[in-house]
């Protein structure tokens, strides 16, 4: 059993090469594709997993997030934390 990925600031998370994030327009909504799954997404989900391009650090994406939004950066980091620690425990997310 490998070890816990940690999700932490300076990690620039990127899909993991089994798992593809598409728009679905069946569902009308994002999903992410892999091998005998699929994890459906809501709005949110949607727009932070797009901008995991495996370049920007989830602390330029917490900066960026809190800006679009107005929202407090703690609270952004949160709840982005939230949202892709668990994708990253089922090794959906890489570093």
């Amino acid at each position: 059993m490998s070890e816990r990925l940690l999700l932490i600031e300076k990690h620039v998370p990127k899909l993991a090469r089994h798992a593809r994030l598409r728009f679905d327009q069946a569902r009308n909504q994002w999903i992410i594709n892999a091998p005998e799954r699929v994890f459906e997404l809501d709005e949110i989900a949607g727009l932070v997993l797009q901008r995991l391009d495996g370049i920007k650090s989830l602390g330029l994406l917490f900066d960026d997030l809190s800006s679009e939004f107005s929202a407090p950066r703690e609270v952004i980091q949160t709840d982005v934390l939230a949202l892709l620690q668990p994708l990253a425990d089922k090794g959906i997310l890489k570093i």
